[in-house]
């Protein structure tokens, strides 16, 4: 069933108003009509059952039928923290990420990065990384829209890592080392988390360069884990990518005791 994400003030009592690009994609893509049902979200989490009552180019309207259960989301909520890539490489990490089941994402400039912040250009990537998100967690029928974060600089994230009960900084140079492989590590976590309550996870990724050893220095004596992904060298967007697999994988997202 087509979904659609809508912000919560398009919520009425027993009704529902989508607008914008939604609404066209609804006229003139999906060919729907009055009476035809849709899924439609508010991105905090409510998901609705609801027939259509009236479709024009630029607004539709829609009688909620029912509130649904949504089954969606991950009991680790994990927030991918990117260091800027080049070309659209981040676009690829946001869709793909969301997919997976990325609850955040957080863009940062380490040491290494190529691309450089440009304030002026800001607006413009945040809305376009944000546009991204909605439409991979529409098509991926998630209840929740990943938000993403303005730029943050290595500082700031630093600061940041306390609020997580994990932070796992990927690092090429624990890939092969025993012990201390991504699954060692998120064994270690799972033997000591509360497995019944929801877990906050920051998934770290370095630039194209990888990083520097006084930025894993730093990592570590902010509270982060080092963990490798394995002996092979990943490309930056396939490490976030391979990164949050793993973490789904082990917190049970994809069966098993």
């Amino acid at each position: 069933m087509q979904r659609y994400f809508i912000a919560p003030e398009q919520f009425g009592q027993h009704t529902v108003t989508i607008t914008g690009e939604d609404a066209h994609h609804l006229l003139k893509v999906m060919r729907m009509k009055a009476g035809d049902e849709i899924m439609v979200c508010d991105g905090l989490g409510r998901s609705v059952l609801a027939r259509l009552t009236s479709l024009e180019a630029k607004s539709a309207e829609a009688d909620i039928i029912a509130e649904m259960e949504t089954n969606g989301e991950p009991m680790w909520k994990v927030t991918v923290a990117q260091s800027l890539p080049k070309g659209d490489k981040l676009e690829t990490v946001i869709q793909k990420c969301t997919e997976i089941g990325a609850a955040a994402f957080v863009p940062f400039q380490s040491e290494r990065s190529i691309v450089q912040y440009d304030g002026k250009k800001e607006e413009k990537r945040q809305q376009r990384w944000a546009k991204i998100a909605k439409e991979a967690a529409e098509q991926a029928h998630r209840s929740i829209i990943p938000e993403v974060s303005q730029v943050m600089s290595w500082k700031q994230l630093l600061l940041r890592m306390a609020e997580f009960d994990l932070v796992l900084f990927c690092y090429e140079k624990e890939g092969a080392a025993e012990g201390s492989g991504i699954a060692d590590v998120l064994a270690a976590f799972r033997n000591t988390h509360d497995s019944s309550r929801e877990a906050a996870i920051l998934l770290v990724v370095g630039p194209e360069g990888g990083f520097t050893v006084h930025e894993a220095d730093e990592a570590l004596a902010g509270g982060a884990r080092l963990a490798g992904l394995g002996p092979r060298i990943l490309r930056t967007e396939t490490a976030a990518m391979v990164g949050l697999t793993c973490l789904m994988y082990e917190s049970k997202e994809m069966g098993g005791a």
